[in-house]
């Protein structure tokens, strides 16, 4: 293919000698200067398009609305459209509709969703007029989206009021009409109030102007205007057209009203008779009506209290809506177990048991007072064996023939052998026998019976071997006994002490 930005040779001539770099345009080999010029006439037929049009071709200008105004004012195109303060899009479009003005705008993902509710007005950029923009208030959430292409009716958009307006309504009568009442509002305003002007006054405003009352007035402003909103919003209802239906069932009302005047005519004459025994009692309804601030001032923090107690009281009332709802069945699941129980407090039955709990009420309650002294000996008791008793049982006896046990257990040993010694085997009945079998050595010892004439007298037994000793030995006199001293604070005893040592034995050898 010929390249048409190379200059060919001509069949027939010979080789086009190489170009001269000293002289511009002779023997030029390079892109022609009439497709540079071509390609460069585009170039800025192009960007010159763009700078009018400023969008591209065959694009789509996105999401676009239309809406309908009475006067669009001097709203141009590439206005901006703004909401809440933030530009989301731009005219696009003004155009007559009959008597109206049809606006085309765009408005970017950032500013949607447009609902079918959606308000616009034309607002001014500046404080004296030119450079409108869109001031779009969006709609509630629960109405539908506009569709691309849709259009706002003129019922929904608004127009700025301009200053030529504002001056054009007020002409000469107007004008001196709203000095004079300026003129008086002002006056009304700075009057100096005489001391006769301040006898049927509140004292709190008494030599007060009427402005400083007003500027008395706003250090309540702030309480009273949070109750106005909260009331308002409160007449706003929960739901959507709650206000648009108390407003239709008002209308209902007065409907309902119209076509009772008789009744109506009636209410009136009552009221006149009331109203005339109101004014009858005028002093006592005004000192009530001074003592009502004072009680609302001590009314006020139960008022907060209550207000703070709602929440949760309506939070239980709705917990106990299952419990109400299941109530009836609950009764008629009772009555059965009703009549039952009348049966049951029978004076033949529970009410019998109740005569005789009466009757030993009395000797319980004695009963309980004289406790008292038990239990402190039971106490005093118990003190005394996990103090005493029972870490002296737990001590093992270091005898000459030890068991390795704690000393209760060989009390329970010795115990359960002495049960075996005493049985009796013959006509002599129950006895100990100790060492019965006999031996070589004989051996007496003191007769236990007592003094007297008995001392004289001694026991002798032959047994196996001398006795050692005895252990542990009888002491010379019985420890000290106290009645005043608690039991658990005496010391563990030392059963491997010196009193437990071992002792001479009371059986002496008889020699042969």
């Amino acid at each position: 293919m010929r390249n048409p930005f190379r200059r060919q040779p001509v069949r027939g001539h010979p080789t086009v000698a190489e170009p001269d770099p000293r002289i511009w345009g002779r023997h030029h080999t390079g892109i022609r200067p009439w497709v540079l010029g071509l390609v460069v006439a585009i170039l800025a037929l192009i960007v010159s398009y763009l700078a009018f049009v400023k969008e591209l071709p065959f694009t789509s200008p996105g999401y676009e609305i239309t809406a309908t105004f009475d006067n669009a004012a001097t709203l141009r195109e590439t206005a901006p459209v703004r909401i809440a303060g933030v530009n989301v899009g731009e005219v696009t479009g003004v155009e007559p509709e009959g008597d109206a003005a049809k606006v085309t705008f765009t408005v970017d993902e950032a500013g949607r969703p447009i609902h079918s509710d959606a308000e616009i007005e034309i607002r001014p950029r500046l404080f004296l007029e030119g450079n409108f923009f869109l001031d779009v208030d969006p709609g509630s959430p629960s109405s539908p989206e506009l569709d691309n292409g849709a259009n706002i009716p003129v019922t929904q958009t608004a127009t700025a009021v301009q200053l030529d307006e504002v001056l054009t309504a007020l002409q000469a009568p107007d004008r001196r009409g709203l000095q004079k009442l300026l003129t008086g509002y002002g006056t009304a305003l700075t009057y100096e109030p005489t001391a006769a002007d301040d006898v049927d006054q509140d004292p709190i405003v008494h030599g007060e102007s009427a402005a400083e009352s007003l500027n008395d007035a706003f250090r309540y402003g702030g309480q009273a205007g949070r109750g106005t909103a909260i009331v308002n919003t409160a007449l706003l209802g929960e739901r959507p057209h709650d206000l648009s239906g108390f407003i239709r069932s008002f209308g209902e009302v007065f409907a309902k009203l119209s076509s009772r005047e008789d009744e109506l005519a009636d209410l009136i004459t009552n009221f006149n008779v009331f109203a005339g025994a109101l004014a009858a009692e005028s002093q006592n309804l005004a000192d009530t009506v001074s003592e009502l601030a004072p009680t609302l001032e001590q009314a006020r923090p139960s008022l907060a209290r209550l207000s703070e107690a709602l929440p949760p009281l309506r939070a239980l009332a709705i917990e106990l809506r299952p419990g109400v709802q299941e109530l009836s069945a609950t009764i008629a699941a009772g009555t059965p177990w009703l009549d039952q129980s009348r049966k049951l407090l029978r004076s033949s039955e529970l009410g019998g048991l109740a005569r005789l709990l009466r009757d030993t009420a009395p000797g319980l309650a004695e009963t309980a007072a004289a406790s008292k002294t038990l239990f402190n000996e039971q106490t005093a008791v118990a003190r005394c064996t996990s103090r005493v008793l029972v870490p002296t049982g737990d001590i093992v006896v270091d005898s000459q023939f030890p068991t390795g046990q704690a000393n209760f257990h060989d009390f329970f040993y010795g115990a359960t052998s002495f049960a075996g010694h005493v049985q009796g085997f013959d006509g002599n009945g129950s006895y100990l026998r100790f060492q019965a079998g006999g031996g070589p050595v004989l051996v007496q010892g003191d007769n236990p019976s007592g003094a007297g004439l008995a001392q004289q007298f001694f026991n002798f037994a032959n047994v196996i071997e001398q006795p050692l000793g005895i252990q542990p030995f009888v002491p010379a006199e019985p420890p000290p006994f106290r009645q005043d001293f608690p039991c658990h604070r005496n010391p563990v005893p030392n059963v491997n002490g010196p009193a437990g040592g071992v002792a001479a034995s009371d059986l002496t050898a008889v020699a042969p």
